[in-house]
């Protein structure tokens, strides 16, 4: 049984986008597991508190994924 496990920034995403994000990446997953296994492939999609994820030792605030998205800097 296939597990998709996405971890996201809170607040980054709204309901819809992430039910978007579990539709698409499990199609993507059954395009290559076959449609057979579609009724057993898992997704998860987690939300991560604001300020608790961090790259390169800094941590990321919902405010800087948007800004990211927006094309500004961090």
């Amino acid at each position: 049984m296939p597990l998709i496990q996405v971890k996201i920034i809170e607040n980054v995403f709204s309901a819809e986008q992430k039910q978007q994000i579990v539709r698409q990446l499990t199609d993507a997953m059954v395009a290559i597991e076959g449609e057979n296994m579609r009724p057993v492939t898992w997704c998860v999609v987690e939300e991560v508190r604001s300020g608790d994820w961090g790259i390169a030792g800094n941590p990321l605030t919902t405010a800087d994924v948007k800004a990211l998205a927006a094309g500004v800097g961090v």
